[in-house]
């Protein structure tokens, strides 16, 4: 206790404390705590006072030191809050939780700390009920800001774990929550309804901020960023990526201090840049190292920045550094394909075929709830395999037809009908045909026609394959064909089905023979028939000059839409997480899906409201 000589001096010291805090100087306050700490050493209203003046200079450092050093003084219960609030703040959210936890009965400010803590760990239902039963029994300024977080979560909800949360009747009157609820519609793959969003709370961003004159232009398009980039991400995935890019690109320019913004949008570039511009890659690369980011962004968007790392290695012709980095994201997602995929692209860019698959069936050994996507891949492999004479075994194929039948089997069961699961069969039903399988092409036949009774691509093939196991099947299919009394729309038909329609309309051949038996292929453009043996060499050259000036006659036959298969494409759009393969530049078997890695998906992440410091108050209030 002080003297009574120094009371006078200890009663004014409080009287400047009171108004240092309600002024908001916590410099100040803070030294006058600290005369009265020399006078009185452990009262402990001036040790509480001293932990929130360090709380609101953001010393969290010294704050814990100083709760440590007089634990037994202070109590856990009178400091809770304080404590599990420098922990967050400093990133150590497991020793925050623990904290938090450790009391009997939350107040408001703890449980609304508590729901920050829960997000930041990605407890998104823990969550939810924290700010659900907050904005039920809470009545005070701070409505809104629960509101947006509440809504930050239901974002996080629908964009990383898929989940579709009831609506909860959550009003978009302002431009935080109206970019959550476009965050929420990117998750639900509603992007034109999400774009429509993000404009609505650009526009009320610039409302609200016109209302202040001391925000200038700058600070306005500062805090656009989020959304322009969120916008740019829509448009990625639109196949839009030469106004995403130049939006992009924008952000940048801008330095925002977000460095979660900037990691996101620079990764989101690196995907657009891909195998080219890799210089520009190579400086956006830079952006997501930066200190903090890992605090920022939720693991799955940490996730895809590393696999893009380890892309970008591979692209720039750095094989140590891909399979270092390979190597560590494979420990640390053990049954995530990606990281293997990425192995495989680098083993291919090597010429090591054999290897990559030998890894690929490892894989799918161990992690065959993951293999789908592998399958795939290892299907590709083996293709590449037998379009070289030297490896053209019979058990190659008969491998290669193994593996597709894997991958149709998976998607049969988890996908059926699905885009990817038709795109496998076409893909199985072309490989069959080649290589002259045609009895066992004909169940992938069936499967697609009957998804599609007008692909007379799919029927003729079907028929051929038919006329060799069973003539009376092929004559009944035949009655499918179109008739040559038909009214035909061209802009219905591709290249290749105008062309076989086009053989049913034409004069007969002079050496036509009514008695004869049909050619059962016919309907099959001669490359495709099983007696096709090719052109004869040295009968023809290519001849320049006609057509196209400059252009020779392979070349213009490549610009022909009826030598092009009519089967779907098996590539994945940008952001699919499907996992294909590709032999497009600019490695052979080049893996699609970590080639077009996803980009981050909702920007830097839904808006969230930072937890409010304790309010300014009496020096027993703080």
């Amino acid at each position: 206790l002080a003297t009574g000589s120094n009371r006078g001096s200890v009663a004014s010291l409080w009287t400047e404390v009171n108004r240092c805090g309600q002024n908001g100087d916590f410099t100040r306050a803070l030294k006058a705590v600290n005369k009265i700490l020399h006078e009185v050493k452990e009262d402990v209203t001036a040790l509480h006072c001293k932990i929130v003046c360090l709380v609101q200079n953001c010393s969290f450092k010294e704050a814990l030191n100083v709760m440590n050093t007089y634990s037994k003084v202070l109590g856990s219960e009178l400091i809770v809050f304080e404590k599990a609030y420098c922990e967050y703040r400093l990133n150590r959210v497991e020793s925050a939780l623990k904290t938090i936890e450790s009391v009997s009965e939350q107040t408001d400010k703890l449980k609304e700390l508590y729901g920050q803590v829960l997000y930041r760990m990605e407890r998104y239902d823990e969550c939810k009920a924290v700010y659900t039963d907050l904005i039920r029994n809470s009545q005070d300024e701070y409505e809104e800001e629960r509101k947006t977080n509440l809504s930050a979560v239901v974002a996080a909800m629908s964009t990383w774990e898929k989940a579709s949360p009831d609506d909860l009747g959550l009003s978009e009157t302002t431009y935080e929550l109206s970019y959550n609820a476009a965050c929420t519609l990117i998750g639900r793959g509603q992007l034109t309804e999400a774009l429509n969003k993000l404009q609505e709370a650009e526009e009320l961003c610039r409302v609200f901020f016109s209302e202040d004159s001391d925000i200038t232009e700058e600070d306005v398009e500062s805090e656009l960023a989020v959304i322009h980039s969120q916008m740019a991400y829509i448009m990625q995935l639109q196949g839009r990526t030469e106004e995403a890019l130049q939006l992009y690109n924008q952000v940048i320019k801008l330095k925002p201090s977000d460095v979660g913004l900037l990691a996101v949008t620079a990764n989101n570039i690196i995907t657009i840049n891909k195998d080219q511009n890799v210089f520009d890659s190579k400086k956006k690369v830079k952006l997501t190292n930066a200190d903090g980011v890992e605090y920022k962004l939720a693991k799955k968007q940490l996730q895809a920045i590393e696999f893009n790392k380890a892309l970008l290695a591979m692209y720039t012709n750095q094989a140590d550094q891909c399979r270092k980095l390979t190597s560590g994201l494979q420990s640390q997602n053990p049954g995530h394909p990606r990281p293997v995929l990425i192995q495989v692209a680098q083993l291919c860019r090597e010429k090591q075929h054999s290897k990559a698959i030998e890894l690929l069936q490892r894989f799918s050994d161990q992690h065959p709830d993951s293999a789908s996507g592998i399958k795939l891949t290892m299907a590709q492999l083996y293709l590449t395999q037998v379009k070289h004479p030297k490896n053209n075994h019979e058990e190659d194929i008969d491998s290669a037809i193994d593996v597709f039948s894997q991958a149709i089997q998976y998607y049969q069961s988890e996908q059926p009908g699905s885009s990817v699961h038709l795109a496998l069969v076409r893909e199985a039903a072309d490989f069959k045909l080649k290589y002259g399988r045609k009895k066992e092409a004909i169940s992938d036949l069936e499967q697609l026609w009957k998804q599609n009774t007008n692909d007379i691509h799919t029927l003729a093939q079907l028929i051929s394959a038919y006329s060799l196991v069973d003539q009376d099947k092929a004559k009944s299919l035949s009655k499918h064909l179109p008739s040559p009394e038909r009214d035909l729309n061209i802009s219905e038909w591709d290249g290749e089905s105008l062309f076989f329609s086009c053989l049913c309309l034409g004069k007969l051949p002079k050496n036509y023979d009514p008695t004869a038996n049909p050619d059962p292929e016919r309907w099959l453009p001669m490359r495709e028939r099983t007696y096709y043996r090719g052109r004869k060499k040295g009968k023809k050259k290519e001849q320049v000059g006609k057509g196209t000036q400059g252009a020779t006659s392979g070349a213009a036959s490549d610009l022909d839409a009826s030598k092009t298969a009519s089967s779907p494409p098996t590539s994945p759009r940008p952001g699919s997480a499907q996992a294909s393969a590709s032999t497009s530049a600019p490695a052979a078997s080049n893996v699609v899906p970590p080639r077009q890695q996803k980009p981050a998906t909702a920007g830097p992440g839904a808006r969230k409201k930072a937890p409010q410091k304790k309010k300014k108050g009496s020096k027993s209030g703080w």
